[in-house]
């Protein structure tokens, strides 16, 4: 069990150009947009003022935009982790919820399959096996990722379901703190924007 002075930070990577326009982005590998990596090195500043001083560790989806924003933000000897990839989104790659919803009425990742790409059950696998190793951690740790991905590892931390992770916000370089309050795992802070200067 993770030391309950230890924390989970989840940084969401900056903006991408499919991030801006919705649609859904899993193997995708695009980079970060000149907003996005703004938005990153902030995080790192957010990050900073979040933690107290102390060990660190720090792992990262392999995708560019998430390496490029965990890099931006100044972490420490990033460990590529596959296991933080997004929610493989099958032949919806590429496509708006709207465009979606044409063929597929009232649609959403949360309640509907993706055909050709990962189910609930693969993702709560996924999920489960990422944080086992984070509970292992001796320090802090920061996963760097994506948004859909981020909000089932917040909802499998507190033991709900893949699809409750529809009620936790993550937007670009947001931050969410995960920890525990006399042992039960915890909500910390939720969704932090990144620091803005002035």
């Amino acid at each position: 069990m993770t030391s309950p002075a230890h924390r989970i930070y989840l940084l969401r990577h900056g903006t991408t150009e499919w991030s801006l326009t919705g649609q859904h982005t899993s193997h995708t590998d695009l980079p970060l947009t000149v907003e996005g990596e703004l938005r990153a090195r902030q995080a790192g500043q957010t990050l900073t003022s979040l933690r107290a001083a102390g060990p660190l560790r720090a792992l990262a989806s392999p995708l560019q935009r998430a390496q490029r924003t965990a890099a931006l933000a100044g972490l420490p000897d990033v460990i590529t982790e596959p296991l933080l990839v997004e929610w493989d989104y099958g032949d919806y790659e590429g496509l708006t919820t709207d465009q979606i919803r044409q063929s597929v009425p009232d649609w959403t990742v949360w309640t509907h399959s993706c055909p050709g790409g990962d189910s609930a059950a693969d993702v709560t696998a996924r999920a489960d096996e990422l944080l086992a190793q984070v509970r292992a951690a001796d320090s802090d740790v920061v996963l760097v990722g994506h948004g859909h991905f981020s909000r089932v590892l917040t909802a499998r931390w507190l033991g709900l379901p893949v699809t409750a992770g529809v009620h936790f916000a993550l937007d670009a370089a947001g931050i969410t703190v995960l920890g525990f309050e006399r042992g039960e795992p915890q909500i910390q802070r939720s969704n932090i924007p990144p620091w803005q200067q002035g």
